[in-house]
């Protein structure tokens, strides 16, 4: 009887990553609110999640502040398809030269770590979304 249960559980297995389910997706959690990223922890997130929007911005930046709220509704509306994080450039200016981000807000969609697209400046929520949909 062993061995059946143990040839049984074997074929789970191997049908379950057929079907794609390989371990990490169900371990992932759902994130629905923008996480705060630095030097520290930038490359893990991009590393862990497949689709990530990172929120560039600085704390006197008065268009920052505008689409901030926005970009709290975007992670709340699509959480569990996208991460969304916020990037301050003046306290990570590596990470910020390394994207060659030279206006803020700049808005980067990642997808498996690499970046795909960009936006710049402050724009309405509609135009964030559809920007978002288009790289998803």
């Amino acid at each position: 009887m062993d061995e059946l249960e143990k040839i049984r559980q074997k074929r789970m297995m191997e049908l379950m990553q057929k079907l794609g389910g390989q371990g990490e997706q169900p371990k992932q959690e759902v994130i629905d609110h923008p996480i705060k990223v630095d030097a520290s922890n930038f490359d893990d997130v991009l590393a862990k999640h497949k689709n990530v929007v990172v929120d560039f911005w600085a704390e006197w930046c008065m268009p920052c502040r505008m689409i901030a709220p926005i970009v709290e509704q975007l992670a709340k509306e699509y959480a569990g398809k996208v991460v969304f994080a916020k990037l301050n450039t003046d306290e990570n200016p590596m990470i910020a030269g390394r994207y060659g981000i030279t206006g803020i807000p700049t808005l980067i969609f990642f997808k498996n770590g690499r970046p795909v697209d960009k936006v710049v400046g402050a724009l309405p929520k509609a135009e964030l979304k559809r920007w978002v949909e288009r790289n998803l």
